[in-house]
């Protein structure tokens, strides 16, 4: 029986996977690739290609969304057709049966950490390298929102720069650690509003910076006002090259996040100070520096713990499918989707605190783990016990 259940859930699997990533492939379709065609800027060859560049990035979100519901479907007609109570009759309890399931489900979820941590971020890059080079467009520097970029700039100074919001080099939310010698940690500017101006000429950018709050860290003197940098750009274009938070892998994430620590984890001159100034200075630098760093940890352990999700989709759909009782298709589905989308909002729930890192944000990315699992467990206990 066991291996009956097991055949019928990897069947539907397959066909309910199949649709969520054509159904994903075709919204990536419409955005990016459909205007590629109406301009006859793309062939079908190029086309292909990003179909297929585009299936590991989508198969991670379609693999739990199919695993979800195949078990709906397939405990849905087991219960309705009384199936199950010819198990249970027969002396055979739910989680004997259901044990095979629960492994192929661990077993999705390493595919899916594989996949969500390796191979979809590098399809994902090459997607959009292969987007660049048929719009034929020489991109104008943009600093990348949430994402601190270091760059050069005038003698031995050097600056990491994150940046909430970059529309057409207009900027908003601006955060700029100037760091001398790769040693000395000088100067944090928050800035509301910002611009950039490109100078080709002399290969150098100019990020201005209104109404800008300064702190120079040898003395913790406090300056405001507007502010001009002076950067370079071919040091700008080498950093910005890089994938964005989004597109990097779990060891190029790692490895960001080390390396940023490092660089503005700098010992601070505070012998000059009190030591109730030098806590209090203390306790700004490091608000600052968790602000810029966060977003790595909120991917990192994004990544992590949505690979568990087909597995925690399991536990809720199994018991869910027994108790719905029902054969139809679209009882299935709908419930499917209903689960997903309560998954995903606890999801936007804890990236909403992004900018909120005294709250540790990057942990309540296992909440929708915890509260499926959780609940699934339950119901499943309750569906063995025959409550």
């Amino acid at each position: 029986m066991s291996r009956y259940l097991l055949r019928q859930i990897i069947a539907t699997l397959l066909m309910t996977a199949a649709v969520f990533t054509f159904v994903l492939l075709l919204g990536n379709m419409l955005k990016d690739i459909l205007p590629l065609l109406m301009s006859q800027k793309a062939s079908f060859g190029s086309i292909l290609q990003a179909f297929g560049l585009l299936v590991p990035f989508v198969g991670v979100f379609a693999l739990p969304m199919g695993m979800l519901t195949a078990t709906l479907l397939v405990f849905g007609r087991f219960s309705a057709d009384q199936e199950l109570t010819a198990a249970r009759a027969s002396g055979i309890s739910l989680l004997s049966l259901i044990f095979p399931i629960l492994i192929l489900s661990l077993v999705l979820s390493g595919v899916s950490a594989y996949v969500n941590l390796d191979a979809g971020p590098r399809s994902r890059v090459a997607f959009k390298k292969l987007l660049f080079n048929l719009t034929a467009n020489l991109a104008t520097l943009q600093l990348p929102e949430g994402r601190p970029v270091t760059i050069k700039g005038e003698g031995e100074d050097s600056y990491t720069i994150s940046v909430g919001q970059n529309r057409n080099q207009i900027l908003k939310d601006v955060h700029l650690f100037q760091v001398k010698n790769e040693t000395n940690l000088e100067m944090i500017v928050n800035a509301p509003t910002g611009r950039i101006e490109v100078d080709t000429t002399n290969r150098l950018v100019y990020l201005r910076l209104s109404d800008a709050n300064m702190i120079y860290v040898a003395n913790n003197t406090p300056m405001s006002g507007d502010v001009v940098f002076k950067l370079e750009l071919d040091s700008a274009g080498r950093s910005l090259k890089k994938p964005g938070i989004t597109d990097m892998t779990f060891g190029e994430l790692k490895a960001e996040l080390n390396a940023l620590e490092n660089r503005l984890s700098l010992p601070l001159p505070v012998q000059k100070l009190s030591p109730e100034s030098a806590q209090k200075k203390r306790q700004v630098v490091k608000k600052q520096i968790a602000d810029v760093t966060e977003p790595y940890r909120m991917q990192i352990h994004r990544r992590v713990a949505f690979s568990f999700a087909c597995f925690g989709f399991t536990l809720v759909g199994i018991p869910l499918g027994i108790r719905v009782h029902r054969r139809e298709t679209n009882i299935g589905i709908v419930i499917a989707l209903l689960l997903v989308g309560v998954y995903y909002g606890l999801l936007v729930v804890a990236e909403s605190m992004t900018n909120r890192p005294e709250f540790a944000p990057h942990l309540l990315m296992w909440l929708p783990n915890f509260v499926f699992q959780a609940v699934g467990a339950v119901l499943l206990w309750r569906a063995n016990k025959g409550i």
